[in-house]
């Protein structure tokens, strides 16, 4: 086996017969929209990452009503089904558990499958809150299990592209980091109560849905958070709730607005709303440096925006568009001929590839990828916001 570093991202690569390469057991616990999402990835990422140093061997998929996931594991492969979560965590066979249950369930199925062994992705964001999320982190040190919480936006090569930007100083002291994911799907107020919707199953509204995502980047870009002011607001207060057939308070945010401080001297700001008509999926990032700037926008994902001060010659000095498709590209030896953009789907496919090489030949994950730590510290800074938007003053981030 051999070892190439490309840019932030080490590729595991070798010369295998196919004979020679093993399975590995994965278990999934949630069958809906993230079971399809993940599902899709584990048969994918054997023959893009070829040769792989595992084929991922879908075991067995959970979820409820019985029919729902009897269907599930039809379309997407898996050999068996369940309604009980219990049986996947007590399963020999499988060694990935991989959580995509909505997000009251992540801290006691995590927890669980820590303690049996498994190694264990985790949909974001990681808990209901900070108190939660420790626990899990707790619980995977404890075991010493491989964890992943799958912000799978760091997946994306031109976010890769831009990290190592960074990290090699190209934008210099960085001055601002900028970030706004807008979704449209419930202005309407005829769109009924969901699970979303209430504190107890999600913890927070677009903060943690939308919002989660972009703190993440923000770290994961510029470091760690040490301040934030923000304000959240509920533009629609009730539901009809079409299983009580009776109207339901919202007690989440449907919008959020945040100024946060960075340790090393940045600032920036963090918007996430679900009332933007128009905005389908608006996930933006710039950040502005001594140097230079870059942007980054996920309905055009494939292309980072940059812009150089001392770029010659200055007359035709400005933002450029780098197509992020070239074979020297993170990630890209993998995939296609440069142009041949990639979906948001293959983020996805990323973060299976991580996940079972670090299972199978028992390393630490890459340092790009989002650990049950990153998962932690998010919500700690979710918290953080909620806490601000309530006193109406700065905290403190502490972790």
């Amino acid at each position: 086996m051999e070892e190439k570093k490309v840019g932030f991202v080490t590729m595991v690569s070798g010369k295998k017969t196919i004979g020679d390469i093993p399975e590995i057991g994965v278990g999934m616990i949630g069958h809906a929209f993230m079971g399809k999402a993940h599902s899709n990835a584990w048969k994918k990422m054997p023959y893009i990452f070829w040769p792989p140093t595992a084929i991922p061997k879908l075991i067995s998929i959970c979820g409820i009503p019985k029919e729902s996931v009897a269907e599930a594991a039809k379309r997407y492969g898996f050999l068996e089904y369940t309604t009980e979560w219990k049986k996947i965590i007590n399963d020999e066979r499988i060694k990935i558990v991989d959580n995509v249950t909505p997000n009251f369930l992540h801290a006691e199925l995590s927890i669980e499958a820590a303690k049996a062994g498994k190694n264990i992705i985790c949909e974001k964001p990681m808990a209901l809150n900070a108190k939660e999320a420790k626990e899990m982190w707790d619980a995977v040190k404890k075991y010493g299990v491989k964890n992943i919480c799958d912000y799978n936006y760091r997946m994306v090569p031109a976010i890769v592209l831009a990290k190592n930007l960074i990290m090699d100083g190209k934008l210099g002291k960085l001055f601002h980091f900028r970030a706004r994911y807008l979704q449209e799907w419930i202005v309407d107020p005829d769109f009924p109560m969901i699970w979303k919707f209430r504190k107890a199953d999600c913890g927070s509204g677009a903060l943690g849905d939308l919002g989660s995502h972009i703190i993440d980047l923000g770290r994961f870009l510029c470091g760690e958070v040490k301040s934030v002011m923000a304000v959240t607001t509920t533009f629609i207060k009730e539901r009809y709730n079409e299983a009580t057939k009776k109207k339901e308070k919202v007690d989440v945010d449907d919008a959020v607005a945040s100024v946060v401080e960075f340790k090393n001297g940045a600032i920036g700001t963090i918007e996430a709303s679900r009332f933007c008509p128009g905005r389908k999926n608006y996930n933006c990032v710039e950040i502005n440096g001594e140097k230079g700037s870059i942007w980054w926008d996920l309905e055009n994902m494939n292309n980072l925006w940059v812009f150089w001060k001392e770029e010659e010659p200055a007359d035709t000095r400005g933002f450029h568009c780098v197509n992020v498709t070239e074979s020297y590209h993170p990630y890209y030896e993998n995939w296609w001929p440069h142009g041949h953009i990639i979906g948001w789907e293959d983020t996805f496919v990323h973060t299976a590839y991580h996940m079972v090489n670090a299972v199978i030949n028992d390393v630490e994950l890459e340092p790009m990828v989002a650990t049950f730590e990153d998962g932690y510290k998010a919500v700690v800074i979710c918290d953080a916001i909620l806490k601000s938007s309530k006193s109406g003053k700065k905290e403190k981030v502490v972790y």
